[in-house]
């Protein structure tokens, strides 16, 4: 069963140590959270319909129903309304953050704009001197305590203000026998329109914060993530430096051994020590590769190539460890460019390239492709495939059908190390068998652009 998730004793290990996550990759994303930008937008959006609101009702009023008011403000007030809103949405389209103070300035303006509208239509003689209700609600579930209370202080002060001032709303006579009457309908008209308001408004503040909340949950379990691959990268260097006395002094015995004259006598014990020799040699080869690699993403002394030419490296030193007909590669990526030869980015295509052999025990395919500035890498095997479980739980630890310790670390190192480096990982099973593995990575992300050398 195609697994890519276990995790070899040898060449695993040096991707665990690329990753050292640092308060500067979680901030970021804190600080960008879409909800100050969605809320906003819900204000834009609310925002447009006070405006269409008011000028209809304006219209019905003035033209319909024959009440003279000021048209010439009121209208000016609400075109300062929209002139808002075009330069909000060009704000948000420019990049801008939006924080406590963009939303309470925000308010503070369209609880002005309220009162100079109410202030020219009788002020707190209008029944839709409550809309300043709204005003304080949405304060309440935007902004920080001290906006709050701001926000509601200055709707009581524009209330107490209307109450002794305001242009005085003349009503033809047609509607003077009903006064009462008119106002209450006013007011229950009022009431309506600000329940369907905050019901609208305060849903969408709640799927925003769901939002946010989900945001938060993702970049916790991401920094608990790389929390764990740091103390399997601080174990590994541990290791590599117990190993590397004794690997040295194993070194030098089995090189002794090899050139004592009685081996004449015995070519298999001479053979055998040989062996031993080239796998000591081999255990240091790795324990130098864990620590030059520890802690960097890329190595302490970074070497230029071209793209091309560090993939085929790739795919021939595997093959010199798997097997001269294990791996089958069609790499064609149009015009080749310089890039840094990245120890991380080599270590994750070995670590699927053995999964899928190991899984299929047939010669696997790695495809490199170039498209729209990302190096896509397709890994393919003909294995029995991803087991469903596995599939669902793609990228967590010790999630493996191998009945081994430590087990199931494999896909969990290689996504944490592309998304590291800005890539990403999708696995799944081709409809003609087997598995495949699809590895996307910016170009950016490894090309050479002079910067290596700072």
């Amino acid at each position: 069963m195609v697994d890519q998730g276990a995790l070899s004793s040898d060449k695993r290990v040096m991707a665990s140590t690329t990753l050292t996550p640092n308060i500067e990759d979680i901030v970021p994303a804190v600080t960008d959270a879409p909800g100050g930008e969605a809320n906003m937008r819900q204000l834009i959006a609310l925002r447009w319909l006070a405006v269409g609101g008011q000028f209809g009702t304006i219209m019905v009023v003035y033209f319909g129903m024959g009440v003279e008011l000021p048209l010439a403000p009121m209208l000016a007030t609400i075109a300062g309304l929209v002139v808002l809103n075009l330069v909000s949405i060009a704000s948000l389209r420019r990049g801008a953050k939006v924080g406590n103070r963009e939303i309470f300035l925000a308010l503070i303006l369209d609880n002005a704009a309220l009162t100079a509208l109410l202030y020219l239509s009788g002020g707190a003689t209008n029944p839709f001197i409550w809309l300043f209700l709204l005003q304080v609600v949405l304060g309440a579930v935007l902004l920080d305590r001290w906006s709050v209370w701001v926000v509601t202080a200055l709707s009581a002060a524009c209330f107490v203000v209307l109450l002794l001032t305001h242009y005085p709303l003349v009503l033809p006579p047609k509607f003077a026998v009903g006064l009462f009457d008119l106002y209450i309908f006013g007011a229950l008209t009022s009431f309506l329109l600000i329940a369907v308001l905050l019901v609208f408004f305060v849903t969408r503040i709640n799927d925003n914060v769901r939002a946010s909340d989900a945001s938060l949950a993702q970049l916790r379990q991401q920094a608990a993530e790389e929390d764990h691959i740091v103390r399997m990268g601080l174990l590994a260097t541990g290791a590599a430096h117990e190993l590397g006395t004794p690997l040295a002094s194993l070194s030098v015995i089995a090189n002794d051994w090899s050139h004592r004259p009685e081996l004449a006598a015995f070519p298999d014990l001479a053979e055998e020590i040989e062996d031993v020799r080239i796998a000591v040699e081999r255990c240091k080869a790795i324990v130098t590769g864990i620590l030059t690699s520890a802690g960097e993403v890329r190595g302490e002394k970074p070497e230029v190539t071209r793209l091309t030419a560090f993939l085929d490296e790739i795919a021939q030193e595997w093959r010199q460890r798997s097997g001269e007909q294990s791996l089958h590669c069609d790499i064609n990526i149009g015009e080749d460019i310089a890039i840094v030869s990245d120890i991380a980015l080599q270590q994750v295509i070995w670590n699927v390239l053995d999964n899928a052999f190991e899984a299929s025990g047939k010669p696997v395919e790695l495809t490199a492709r170039r498209i729209d500035g990302e190096l896509l890498l397709s890994v393919t095997d003909n294995g029995p495939g991803f087991d469903e479980g596995i599939l669902r739980n793609i990228g967590k630890p010790y999630r493996s059908t191998k009945q081994r310790q430590g087990a199931g670390l494999g896909l969990f190192l290689v996504i944490n190390v592309m998304r590291k480096m800005g890539g990403s990982l999708v696995a799944a099973n081709r409809p003609a068998g087997g598995a495949e593995v699809v590895l996307a990575l910016p170009i950016e992300a490894i090309a050479w652009n002079g910067r290596a050398q700072a």
